[in-house]
């Protein structure tokens, strides 16, 4: 069976955990785990960003073969403002810094006046791709905004992606499955994650049963084929290997019912 290429975003592995050992402390783990794409959260590094060592991270990253994404908790639109956030361009530049390939961000406060073209120039001065990600706020995490920006985004021709959260939709009551239809097209790369409701009635990420992983492969039929797809929900144990190896072996298989059958029975998880 093909794999379709999985990423860990960091944050699933705790972030006091991740904090007190260092983000680069992960990549042997991942790497041995069979992940492809390394996912770096700004918010877990320690102390003040520009102090941090970002071109040694860039090569340990390099030096084991993964891809890199970083992720940031900014968002691309202020509120009562038409110009996108004058934090971009910093963060761009961080991204580069660590030999990302891609920076994630969230949507914010898009709207009507919101002037979209004026991301080409910021964009263009980077060899980094942009992904905008619904988050779980009451401005980011609905569809609507989303299938607006991305109208004006596919007008304009601008070489923006989005990152699809399966599970953030649930924070503003919006269906996921209505999210993959409309955004589908659009989407390059898939935060995976579960949600329910605790004790104490807030809404976690967990990981994903049987029943999940149905529905992600249906989600994932109105997306281009072998995205890449992220654990983006807690791992936890003694053997963080084992159980980090389990999860990526789920999120690889996703979508393996869209290739042409074989002769041989297709495995399922």
């Amino acid at each position: 069976m093909n794999r379709f290429p999985v990423a860990i975003s960091l944050g699933a592995f705790g972030a006091d955990l991740v904090r007190e050992r260092g983000q680069a402390s992960f990549i042997p783990l991942l790497v041995e785990a069979g992940v492809s794409r390394i996912e770096l959260r700004e918010e877990l590094f320690v102390g003040e960003l520009d102090r941090e060592d970002f071109p040694a991270l860039a090569q340990a990253i390099r030096d084991q073969g993964l891809e890199c994404l970083y992720s940031a908790p900014l968002e691309l639109w202020l509120e009562g403002q038409s110009q996108p956030n004058g934090q971009l361009e910093s963060t761009l530049q961080r991204a580069a810094a660590c030999g990302a390939a891609w920076l994630k961000v969230s949507l914010g406060h898009f709207s009507a006046l919101s002037e979209v073209a004026a991301l080409a120039d910021c964009l263009a001065r980077h060899d980094v791709h942009l992904l905008v990600e619904n988050d779980q706020t009451p401005q980011g995490g609905r569809i609507e905004p989303f299938v607006g920006f991305f109208a004006r985004v596919d007008a304009l021709q601008l070489p923006i992606g989005m990152t699809f959260d399966i599970g953030n939709w649930m924070w503003q009551d919006q269906s996921a499955a209505s999210a993959a239809r409309q955004l589908g097209r659009y989407v390059e790369y898939v935060h995976c994650k579960a949600v329910v409701r605790n004790a104490a009635g807030k809404l976690v990420a967990v990981p994903p049963t049987p029943t999940d992983l149905q529905a992600w492969e249906q989600m994932l039929q109105h997306m281009p084929a072998g995205l890449p797809r992220a654990v983006e929900y807690p791992l936890q144990g003694d053997d963080l290997l084992q159980v980090t190896g389990v999860q990526v072996q789920y999120l690889a298989s996703l979508g393996q019912s869209r290739l042409p059958q074989s002769t041989e029975s297709m495995s399922h998880v």
